[in-house]
């Protein structure tokens, strides 16, 4: 039988995730609801499409267009997401889905087509790869939290006891809106507009018992939070931040052993610290817990003439805003940013 190509609905979503669960190469960001999530958080049009042989799925590729005035036109798989890029059961399909994709492409205008593979990929024709920027973290973990404290790194593990030996406590729950009240105050501190505190609740709301908010808390007062995402054996802490009293109580590495300690409980036992650019705290802080790089593979098909589109902080051509950014006072930032970071698919 030959291979069609479909648009995801509301009637093919269960097979698409079906499909997902189904397949190793799968991740949390292929799963179906992103579409949902793209569209009604941040306005932007979604192209999910999956490969079809016999009435079965064979492919899928999740897709969205970030077009905004200040940063461009692109198709991204996925926009927001660490991950993504065509799933395959086989060449056929997976090639049915690119051409696809290239329609697309064409026919909206876009400048750019961003695939964000988590492993390297063959070469193609017509493809370029983003030199060295960004790289993830993954780890196994096991079903013994002492194991897991004795896998941390000597410093990094006093840190983590010096949290415990402070009283700290931490709660889960679905409580996105103690989440982004710490979230909004540390990505503000360096210099990135925030998301949507609806865009936490639509994220919370759509995947259900995939996702919670894990939250540190000094006596009463939440001190440090984050946003983890469920998938298969793995948990994901994505979204996070501290106060700047969680810096002297060290709640931000209290923070993460929970998360791993919670993760381990409910069966998860692989620990995706999620990506960071090279060079920065960010990646330095995930080595200190011993956990080592993996590059991650994105890779562009651009219009001619056209370049790949870097909107990440590091570009010198945003230190200025970056630091006019960082003075604003927080509830004109929480007001600005969401608007802003719609574009930063």
């Amino acid at each position: 039988m030959s291979v069609s190509v479909r648009i995801l609905n509301a009637g093919s979503e269960a097979a698409w995730d079906r499909f997902v669960d189904a397949m190793p190469a799968a991740t949390f960001f292929h799963r179906a609801a992103w579409s949902r999530v793209i569209e009604t958080a941040f306005g932007h049009t979604t192209y999910f499409s999956y490969a079809e042989r016999d009435g079965a799925i064979t492919g899928i590729l999740p897709l969205g267009r970030v077009k905004t005035m200040l940063f461009g036109d692109t198709l991204i798989s996925v926009p927001f997401c660490v991950y993504g890029g065509p799933v395959a059961a086989d060449a056929e399909s997976e090639a049915a889905l690119m051409a696809h994709a290239e329609i697309v492409l064409r026919k909206t205008g876009a400048s750019a087509l961003e695939l964000r593979h988590m492993t390297e990929q063959p070469p193609a024709e017509g493809w370029i790869e983003r030199p060295d920027l960004y790289v993830t973290f993954r780890k196994a973990i096991d079903a013994d939290h002492e194991l897991n404290m004795k896998a941390i790194p000597r410093k990094q593990r006093a840190m983590v006891r010096k949290g415990i030996q402070n009283g700290l406590t931490s709660v889960a729950n679905k409580n996105s809106d103690v989440l982004h009240g710490i979230y909004a105050e540390s990505v503000r501190n360096l210099g990135t507009p925030v998301f949507s505190r609806r865009y936490f609740r639509i994220l919370m709301d759509a995947f259900g018992d995939a996702a919670d908010v894990v939250t540190v808390l000094d006596q009463d007062a939440p001190i440090a939070s984050v946003m983890n995402f469920y998938f298969r054996d793995e948990v994901l802490p994505y979204y996070g931040g501290g106060s700047a009293a969680a810096r002297g109580r060290a709640g931000n590495d209290f923070l993460y052993w929970e998360t791993m300690r919670r993760g381990a409980d409910r069966g998860c036992r692989l620990f995706d610290f999620g990506r960071s650019k090279i060079g920065t705290g960010s990646f330095a802080f995930k080595h200190n817990w011993g956990f080592e790089e993996a590059k991650l593979h994105y890779r562009f098909r651009l219009k001619s003439g056209g370049s790949i589109p870097d909107h990440n902080p590091l570009n010198p051509k945003y230190r200025m805003f970056i630091a006019a950014w960082k003075r604003l006072p927080l509830p004109v930032a929480n007001a600005v940013g969401p608007f802003i970071v719609r574009g930063l698919g």
